[in-house]
C-alpha cells in the first residue's frame, strides 16, 4: 500500500513537471490526488473500487463524474486505512483534489450514515460535488452494517493550477 501511494505521488510530481514545463498535458489517465487538512490525509485515488484497487488506495466509483468535472464524484474508501479518520469531518471543513495540473477546492457540507444499500449518495447531481464513502461505525470489528456519507461542494474559482510543490509531503494512510 505504501509503496504504491509513493509511486503514484512520485508520478504525480513528474506529470506536473512536464505540464509545468509546457512538454505535456495533463488527461484523465494522470494521479489524482485527494487532500484532506484536518485529517492529515493526502492520498493518490485509483480509478475503480476493485478489492485490489481499495487495498492500494481510496477508489472513484466507475460512471461517476471526475473530481472537478460537473456531476457526483463519488470516492470510496476503507475505514481502516484511507479513510481511518474521515468520520472526524464536519461541516465546512475543506477537501483539495489535485487533478493534472488543477486543483479543486471542496467544502463538506454534510455528514449522514446511511444502509449499505442506499445507493442513492452515488446518483448523479447537477452541482458538482465530492462524496466520501466508507463503512461504518469506523471501529467495528467485522463487516460494518452502515456506510459514513461525507458530501463536499465544489467551491466557485476551483480549477487553479496547482504547485507541484504541494504534493511533496508523504501520502497519509
Amino acid at each position: 500500500m505504501s509503496v504504491e501511494q509513493h509511486a503514484m505521488e512520485i508520478k504525480w510530481q513528474a506529470e506536473n513537471a512536464k505540464s509545468q514545463s509546457g512538454k505535456s498535458s495533463a488527461s484523465d489517465e494522470s494521479v489524482t490526488l485527494l487532500s484532506v487538512p484536518k485529517i492529515k490525509l493526502q492520498v493518490a485515488i485509483l480509478e475503480g473500487t476493485t478489492h485490489r484497487s481499495l487495498m492500494l488506495a481510496p477508489g472513484h466509483l466507475e460512471n461517476t463524474a471526475w473530481p472537478g468535472d460537473p456531476g457526483n464524484s463519488v470516492i470510496a474508501g476503507h475505514r481502516d486505512t484511507f479513510f481511518r479518520h474521515v468520520h472526524e469531518l464536519t461541516k465546512g471543513d475543506d477537501i483539495y483534489v489535485r487533478r493534472g495540473t488543477r486543483e479543486y477546492h471542496y467544502v463538506v457540507v454534510s455528514k449522514s450514515i446511511v444502509a449499505p444499500d442506499d445507493i442513492a449518495v452515488t446518483y448523479p447531481t447537477k452541482d458538482s460535488r465530492l462524496t466520501l464513502v466508507t463503512c461504518y461505525p469506523t471501529y467495528y470489528i467485522g463487516p460494518a452494517p452502515k456506510r459514513l456519507v461525507i458530501v463536499a461542494a465544489l467551491q466557485a474559482g476551483s480549477g487553479t493550477a496547482a504547485a507541484a510543490s504541494t504534493a511533496g509531503s508523504k501520502a497519509s494512510q
